[in-house]
């Protein structure tokens, strides 16, 4: 049934890619807000979500292991108790019940990523927990702040890639980080923006 879910969210909610080559380096204007399409409850829901999984990520690219688990298990905690009930414009049920199994695989990663003692594990997880959120952004069309989706060419053994989401188009590659055993601070700023994320205009 999940799989059934989550292939039709592929198909029918998602909006396309759009790519983009400038590396992410160059800002880009923010216009008003719109009103959200959801409500307070879930927006601040979502927000604590974000919020512990920036805290995560930062501790990755500083390589502090207690941090990244103190914010693991955070973001579990809050992509648990995710309102995906408060979601509008959901008539059939299909949105809020793939929101949920989103978040359910983002909290299984982050208790995961809490339970690893090898840091090159803990990034893998941090992989599956950030495809997981990209995932979840779309489904929900969270539409507080954009959102970038960042690219990594060689995250794992210098030639497997990952992806990580950023509230910046500013590349800080959570993977390489700031004391890369090989490269130390040198290839902090490596990769790209595959894609960006703003529902701020969208239709449901």
């Amino acid at each position: 049934m999940a799989l059934l879910v989550i292939f039709v969210a592929r198909q029918f909610l998602y909006p396309k890619k759009t790519e983009t080559s400038n590396g992410g380096q160059k800002p880009e204007p923010e216009g008003p807000l719109a009103i959200s399409k959801n409500s307070a409850a879930f927006n601040e829901s979502f927000e604590k979500l974000l919020n512990s999984y920036f805290s995560l990520k930062e501790a990755i690219t500083d390589y502090d292991t207690a941090k990244a688990d103190a914010a693991a298990k955070a973001l579990a905690g809050f992509a648990d108790s995710l309102k995906t009930d408060e979601i509008k414009g959901d008539s059939t049920g299909v949105i809020k019940q793939t929101a949920a199994d989103f978040a359910g695989t983002i909290s299984g990663s982050a208790r995961g990523l809490a339970g690893e003692a090898d840091l090159t594990k803990k990034k893998r997880e941090f992989q599956l927990i950030s495809e997981g959120l990209y995932n979840l952004v779309r489904t929900v069309k969270y539409d507080r702040q954009k959102l970038y989706h960042q690219h990594c060419p060689m995250a794992f053994n210098d030639n497997e890639e990952a992806w990580w989401i950023s509230n910046s188009n500013r590349i800080v590659n959570p993977y390489l980080g700031s004391k890369h055993p090989k490269y130390k601070s040198a290839m902090i700023s490596c990769g790209d923006i595959a894609d960006s994320l703003d529902f701020s205009r969208a239709k449901r």
